[in-house]
């Protein structure tokens, strides 16, 4: 596979306050996020000619993607020469690729990517109108072979990954737990988590079980806020505040199956086809990453995604996590700088590709890694969504 270089870049990013609920509306969150971005990168809204977000505006999910393009264009006045919204790429980095390519292809300068979420807020007043927040009377298509059999959220869909990887490498309950307390201990330094006190491994063997064996702190936090970022091209960069993050590769391939329990093989995901199809097109290799900022939707999604991008071998990821040492701050594999979603909230993707930006900036307050943070690592999605980059600082 080439290893063409991409002429892209990360020139800004920006988040907004994260609250559970916020009592601001989601376009004020949104619009937080993008101006702190374009700020950021040391641009005006008359430099933005893109626009790009995954899924787009879903009015039948209550808060899960209240807004698309349209909000950002017409808040901003913004003069666009492309813009992409679709739902159907390789997950909340399919945002991110679309924007390497637009750049890459000279269809624009300076694309904003963003994911907004009003979760929180959204099913607090609303609830899901109806199972799996399909917002109809009627459950079709995928969502058919799977609610009659009581599968209606995905916690059910991502605990049979987790009872068959348990069942065939032998993984612990008490090996998967350090992933959610090493989350925690991190977001205890993040001002904008929304949970910040320690989490003992006594709270989470004896805390509920939701779906076998995912329990409550197996499971992510929904919340109101927004993240972007610039995507830039190397040209149009040089005009930039700050020393833009190179996007060195990206992975976006789906090999398997296009589905969430009848995958080929239900100890991994498509995180393996993307992590692969990332190191072939790359010139680094996983002893040159500094820190792993990686998709934590729920806890065995972090777990698959190690493995996938090999930082460990295929079912030794229970043993690399035991104990919690070698993802600490101060381990081998520094993970989730932010608390990820687990503890700081679920921006879906975008919270650990904007930490990534943050570490490697230097720009990460108290949570700042000493030394010379380099390379970073950053993957979002599960089941047949994937997609993952490598990061470098020039």
């Amino acid at each position: 596979m080439s290893k063409k270089k991409l002429d892209c870049t990360i020139t800004g990013a920006g988040q907004s306050e994260v609250r559970r609920p916020s009592d601001k509306t989601s376009l004020e969150l949104l619009m937080q996020a993008v101006t702190r971005a374009i700020d950021d990168a040391g641009l005006t809204p008359a430099d933005i000619d893109g626009v790009s977000t995954w899924p787009g505006e879903v009015a039948h999910a209550p808060g899960i993607s209240p807004h698309g393009v349209r909000a950002v264009k017409e808040s901003l006045d913004l003069k666009l020469n492309w813009f992409s919204g679709g739902g159907e790429a390789p997950g909340q980095f399919g945002s991110i690729f679309n924007a390497c390519a637009a750049v890459s292809l000279g269809l624009a300068n300076h694309v904003v990517c963003f994911r907004a979420l009003y979760e929180a807020s959204s099913q607090t007043r609303v609830r899901r109108a109806s199972v799996i927040g399909s917002g109809v009377d009627r459950i079709e298509g995928r969502y058919s072979w799977q609610v009659p059999f009581l599968a209606m959220s995905g916690t059910n869909w991502m605990a049979q990954f987790a009872q068959r990887h348990f069942h065939e490498y032998g993984t612990t309950k008490e090996q998967l737990a350090q992933i959610p307390i090493n989350a925690r201990k991190n977001a205890a330094l993040n001002p904008n988590a929304i949970y910040t006190e320690p989490l003992t491994m006594d709270q989470y063997m004896n805390a509920r079980m939701i779906s076998t064996p995912l329990c409550l702190f197996d499971c992510d936090v929904p919340i109101d806020g927004a993240t972007a970022v610039i995507i830039s091209s190397k040209t149009a960069a040089k005009d930039t505040r700050k020393t833009p993050i190179e996007i060195e590769s990206i992975g976006s391939a789906l090999h398997g199956r296009d589905s969430w329990d009848q995958f080929d093989d239900l100890t991994t995901m498509a995180a393996r086809d993307a992590a692969n199809m990332m190191w072939e097109r790359s010139d680094l290799s996983p002893k040159d990453v500094d820190i792993a900022q990686i998709y934590d939707g729920f806890s065995i999604l972090t777990l698959i995604w190690l493995e996938a991008l090999k930082f460990c071998g295929k079912g030794e990821g229970g043993a690399f996590i035991e104990g919690g040492k070698r993802i600490s701050r101060d381990g081998e594999l520094p993970l989730n700088l932010c608390g990820g979603q687990l503890s700081a909230g679920r921006l879906h993707g975008y919270g650990v590709l904007y930490e990534a930006c943050l570490q490697l900036w230097g720009e990460a307050g108290e949570r700042q890694l000493s030394g010379d943070t380099r390379v970073a690592v950053t993957a979002a999605g599960g089941g047949p969504l994937a997609g993952c980059m490598t990061l470098v600082r020039p």
